[in-house]
């Protein structure tokens, strides 16, 4: 979380510290604003609805789990090994917000104009993201492109699995050999 002077970036920190503590549930904006400190009036204008609101969380959120990726490819040289260190940490994450965040997703998919910031990020922002990493660590740039992708959805449908079946020994052991095959597969030919 970030801290900042602009009150609905203050307020969304507060809220996602809160869900990360507590999780999402069917909180209503009226109990959030109590637990907050604030009022639902507050809520709704910087944000417009709940759903707006959880989808800023989700952003905000995933710009964080972004930040985190990149300070681990900035500490090491192997792209691979940044990655293999990433997924603990996502996976832990993802314990409270993947219900959320399928949620969102599913939102955005079908349109609903609270989500379309959301829709537009996840489209484009951890594709750019791993394929950049991958191009660092010497894959072509068309490659890079389509093992970023794959890279993505195979990490999302494993979060998925894992919100739903809790199985986190199982959703380790897949990781490690899609990793694996990743690493086999961005090898030069």
């Amino acid at each position: 979380m970030r801290s900042s002077d602009n009150p609905r970036d203050e307020l969304l920190d507060r809220a996602v510290g809160w869900f990360a503590e507590h999780g999402i549930g069917d909180t209503s904006m009226r109990t959030l604003a109590a637990e907050l400190g604030t009022s639902g009036r507050m809520l709704h204008y910087h944000f417009g609805s709940r759903e707006g609101l959880l989808a800023a969380v989700v952003e905000r959120v995933e710009r964080g789990e972004r930040a985190v990726l990149a300070g681990y490819l900035t500490e090491t040289d192997d792209t691979f090994a940044a990655g293999a260190r990433f997924w603990p940490h996502v996976a832990d994450a993802a314990q409270t917000f993947a219900p959320l965040f399928f949620e969102l997703s599913a939102h955005a998919m079908h349109g609903r104009d609270y989500a379309a910031p959301l829709r537009e990020w996840l489209t484009t922002g951890w594709v750019d993201e791993v394929s950049t990493a991958l191009v660092a660590a010497g894959v072509p740039a068309g490659r890079a492109a389509d093992l970023a992708r794959l890279a993505v959805a195979t990490t999302r449908g494993l979060l998925l699995e894992l919100a739903i079946t809790g199985d986190r020994t199982a959703a380790d052991r897949a990781m490690a050999e899609f990793a694996g095959m990743l690493r086999l597969a961005a090898e030069p030919t």
